[in-house]
């Protein structure tokens, strides 16, 4: 029985997003012992191959945002050390986190997503004494992109909208660049205005949807993770043909990088009504504030059933 079975939950790590990793790994470490699994909360900051031997680890349940345990890293080490875990295998694990070749998937598998450019940090600028200088000015970026602003600027390897701008002016441009680009690579995406709407899916189920709304200038990490800024409509207000048409755009992006368990896929929906994929969340948020756990909630799922669920995903 997988009650009987030692299960560790990884959380914490090394990446930008540790302390939302750290609550999200509380917060399944207590509805696992809650629901009396046999579980022990394990952050990775150190020698996780002798964590998981010390700890007599069956089962792994991922709860890393960002970094190596997002990235199909800790996957791979799973894999090889033959510990079954949740979540999207190692080549799903690092397409969903890399934006560059997320976004080259999505167009392959024609799921619609924003136009972008990929700006690698060897071609963006300088480095002087660990301080980065853009040398692009606004029209070189311009001619590069194919497109005019407003942009939305981020790290092509990063999550939770960690460095994010919009950029909607010249004068904005230069931090919006020296800040995505301290993360890495960046990709530069044209703006889509619209509603700001995340699909969660389950296996091969769209469980619903839920809109948000922030006091914010977009959904940034802020906005995710402090409580008062965000209202959350669920599910979102529009009529039902695109509410059908969001989630198969939202499973479809799911399938096209080969995502299993659970995921999140962030979408705007233009003026238009139609749809397009920002990205696909392997490990979505299990916070408080998370909005994975409240589209369960919506499909009549409650929280401690939601971790339930993706475990035995992980086993089926």
């Amino acid at each position: 029985m997988i009650t009987e079975r030692r299960i560790g939950v990884l959380a914490g790590g090394v990446s930008a997003e540790r302390e939302v990793s750290l609550r999200s790994g509380n917060a399944i470490y207590k509805a696992l012992t809650d629901l009396g699994y046999n579980a022990v909360l394990i952050d990775p900051s150190e020698n996780l191959c002798a964590a998981l031997k010390a700890e007599g680890i069956e089962i792994v349940f991922i709860a890393l945002h960002g970094g190596y345990g997002e990235n199909g890293a800790v996957q791979g080490l799973l894999e090889v050390l033959g510990i079954p875990y949740t979540g999207s295998g190692v080549l799903a694990s690092a397409l969903a986190m890399d934006k560059e070749a997320s976004k080259k998937m999505f167009l392959y598998h024609n799921v619609p997503t924003p136009p972008f450019k990929i700006i690698k940090n060897y071609e963006l600028g300088i480095r002087n004494e660990g301080n980065i200088t853009p040398q692009f000015e606004t029209q070189d970026l311009k001619l590069i992109t194919g497109f005019n602003m407003p942009w939305v600027i981020k790290p092509a390897n990063e999550g939770s909208s960690i460095g994010v701008s919009i950029v909607k002016s010249d004068k904005e441009l230069p931090d919006a660049l020296k800040t995505a680009f301290s993360y890495g690579d960046i990709l530069i995406e044209k703006y889509i205005k619209g509603r700001e709407i995340q699909i969660g899916i389950m296996g091969q189920k769209a469980l619903g949807g839920v809109e948000v709304k922030t006091s914010l200038e977009f959904y940034n990490y802020e906005a995710k993770y402090t409580a008062g800024h965000t209202q959350y409509i669920l599910p979102p207000e529009v009529d039902n043909q695109v509410y059908d048409r969001l989630k198969k755009t939202a499973l479809d992006a799911h399938n096209a990088l080969g995502c299993r368990g659970a995921t999140r896929v962030d979408l705007i929906l233009d003026e238009s009504g139609n749809p397009f994929v920002l990205e696909v969340n392997t490990i979505p948020g299990m916070t408080a504030t998370s909005l994975l756990p409240k589209i369960a909630g919506l499909a009549g799922m409650g929280f401690p059933d939601l971790i339930e669920e993706i475990l035995k995903e992980a086993i089926s």
